[in-house]
């Protein structure tokens, strides 16, 4: 199966990396020229990869609706990104208020563990292109439509675009509008 992952930050490389695992064809697509421009400026530069705490701490430090998220902490939890991290080479340590960081101190180390595994697992991806509408059939996605008019057809697509809070990084609510074109309600 073909899977295509819009957005190349940390939620659509881990989505790569865990399509390509499950045996999927696996195309990344990405607007900027470089994966993972939003992470490599988080906590400072230093890359703030998580928090510490159990789960049960965690969930009650979400400002509002926790619930919606239990489904998808159950599946992967901060503990598991920390594992997965551990499991690449990459040494972490934990900070004032439970905040985990790498050893270095640097967000390229956190994007090199992704952008080596992407590489290892022979993840195909596109740079500098962006995704103009989903391809939708009869009710079904067939894939994407870039803006230049290419069309790539997928049985899966995810959409990792992330909101819109940061535009110079590529976070300028892409996402948001593909989602809809699919039917999804946005808040």
């Amino acid at each position: 199966m073909r899977v295509i992952v819009v957005g190349g930050g940390p939620a659509g490389m881990m989505a790569a990396i865990r399509a390509r695992e499950e045996g999927n064809e696996v195309i990344l697509i990405e607007k900027m020229e470089s994966l993972g421009k939003k992470l490599r400026i988080t906590g400072k530069g230093r890359c703030n990869i998580t928090n510490a705490v159990d789960m049960a701490d965690f969930m009650q430090e979400i400002p509002s609706n926790a619930r919606f998220l239990y489904g998808a902490f159950q599946k992967f939890t901060n503990q598991d990104m920390l594992d997965w991290l551990h499991q690449e080479g990459l040494s972490t340590k934990v900070e004032r208020g439970n905040r985990v960081f790498p050893v270095s101190d640097k967000a390229q180390d956190v994007l090199n563990v992704f952008q080596k595994k992407l590489k290892k697992l022979g993840v195909k991806i596109l740079y500098q292109s962006e995704v103009e509408k989903l391809w939708i059939q009869q009710g079904e996605i067939k894939g994407i439509q870039t803006k230049t008019g290419e069309k790539m057809e997928a049985q899966k697509v995810i959409l990792a675009t992330g909101g819109k809070s940061y535009p110079t990084t590529g976070s300028t609510g892409d996402g948001y509008r593909l989602a809809k074109q699919a039917g999804h309600t946005i808040t």
